[in-house]
């Protein structure tokens, strides 16, 4: 199975893209903010949800992959490399918002909630871009069975989301007057997840494929 320094370094890739601006931060940051932390909650859980299938269909078509063009690996290696490139440029790019702000929205029952929470994630680009571009720079099919391996890297992202997007949803009112109190450290925290990103782009599309 995946060693485990590489899956160390997915989870922390996991949590640095968990922190970059997105819908799904933003969603349950202002859903809790608005409508108070069970909103934030149950919103959470309809984006696991979506989590969940955005896993399985990347885990299927990603072992259909390794097994039909070997050399797909590449491709996918240089298109996980230009989407963190993207998203260090969204981060830092004038006018950009950072995902600890949040926005207005109207109070809705937990069934919808619960729907808004998961279609957000369904329809999210950027899970699923992550889940196509990122999961093969960590799996080797010497290793084992690709889709066991992108189902563990699936579990893992989704924990660490699952636990960041928690706490986000538990304190938001704080942390988001913090932030509006202390507009340096928003500003701050975009530039910082930029250069991160950037530098991990560069490593991943440096770094030669490992022998099947």
């Amino acid at each position: 199975m995946i060693p485990l320094n590489d899956l160390l370094l997915f989870a922390g890739t996991a949590l640095l893209l968990v922190l970059t601006p997105g819908p799904n931060m933003i969603y349950i940051l202002s859903r809790s903010i608005c409508q108070g932390r069970g909103a934030g909650v149950i919103s959470l859980f309809g984006v696991v949800a979506g989590f969940v299938v955005h896993m399985l269909a990347a885990a299927i078509g990603l072992s259909a992959i390794f097994m039909a063009v070997p050399f797909a690996y590449e491709l996918l290696k240089y298109a996980g490399a230009l989407y963190l490139l993207w998203l260090a440029w969204q981060a830092v790019k004038p006018g950009a918002r950072s995902p600890f702000e949040a926005k207005e929205l109207p109070p809705d029952a937990p069934r919808k909630l619960l729907l808004m929470g998961f279609l957000t994630n369904l329809l999210n680009p950027k899970v699923a871009i992550f889940y196509l571009s990122i999961f093969p720079q960590f799996v080797v099919p010497a290793h084992g069975s690709v889709f066991l391996q992108s189902v563990t890297l699936g579990v893992t992202q989704i924990s660490v989301s699952f636990v960041v997007n928690l706490l986000i949803a538990l304190s938001a009112a704080g942390i988001a007057s913090w932030f509006a109190r202390n507009p340096f450290w928003l500003a701050a925290q975009r530039r910082v997840m930029g250069f991160v990103l950037a530098a991990l782009a560069i490593r991943l599309a440096l770094e030669q494929r490992r022998a099947a």
